[in-house]
């Protein structure tokens, strides 16, 4: 899910009064029980549906841990982002249960559209308040990724669209693993305005090809726009990547 993240060396001078970061982690472990404690009582879900949720947010803790460098906390905008995972790790826990997307899919999208809001608000955060750094940038990138795979399982379960899905899902991950291949793909790229916009549209496809009133064929055509766009951007970076190779 989050095998992507890098060591970074960004250094926080440090702060009394802070929360740790082990802290932090463990109050949005109480969110992912409380959410997942509450759809269970709420919705009748199996306990797969909670151990899936704490195991994929035990994960993203995992390497939070192991990659945050900075000694007094997450910091506001990497708090925003950390929300953002809890709902992305409840959300996952439901694909231990396709029919209850299927039964709440309304729920579903509100969850998740939720979490999209969130990733416009902690870039914003982070601007505001000077403390934008590498691992908060690389911690978006990796969840959105997560998110976007959960969203494309979240529609093969529910039986709407076919595995090629998967595809807009994956293509991040295997780009990952063709850097391994071929170190020029590893290299850094430039920001781009161009990947933040095609991140949004590819949720926004996502979702509404998720929601009841939207038909199969309407739904592949969503996400069909959605995989055009990841494609083209992914071959834009290539191109880019191998010019500026040395």
């Amino acid at each position: 899910m989050f095998l992507l993240f890098r060591q970074h060396s960004d250094k926080a001078p440090p702060t009394q009064h802070r929360p740790s970061t082990l802290a932090e982690l463990l109050l949005g472990l109480a969110g992912v029980l409380v959410l997942g404690g509450g759809l269970g009582f709420g919705l009748g879900t199996s306990p797969a549906t909670l151990g899936l949720a704490v195991a994929s947010y035990a994960l993203l803790a995992t390497l939070v841990g192991r990659f945050h460098r900075h000694s007094g906390g997450l910091g506001w905008a990497n708090r925003i982002t950390l929300a953002r995972g809890v709902l992305v790790a409840v959300l996952a826990g439901c694909l231990a249960e396709p029919d209850l997307i299927a039964r709440h899919a309304w729920l579903f999208a509100t969850a998740s559209g939720t979490a999209l809001l969130l990733d416009g608000i902690d870039g914003w955060v982070a601007r505001r308040t000077g403390t934008a750094s590498a691992f908060g940038a690389r911690f978006d990138m990796e969840l959105d990724a997560a998110f976007i795979l959960v969203l494309c399982l979240a529609l093969l379960a529910v039986g709407k669209l076919g595995a090629w899905v998967l595809a807009i899902g994956v293509m991040r991950y295997a780009f990952v693993l063709a850097g391994w291949r071929w170190p020029w793909l590893a290299a850094e790229l430039p920001a781009s305005r161009r990947r933040k916009a095609i991140c949004v549209w590819q949720v926004a496809a996502l979702l509404l090809a998720l929601l009841p009133p939207i038909p199969s064929t309407l739904a592949g055509y969503l996400a069909a726009t959605a995989l055009l766009g990841l494609t083209v951007s992914f071959a834009v970076d290539i191109v880019w990547l191998r010019r500026n190779a040395r």
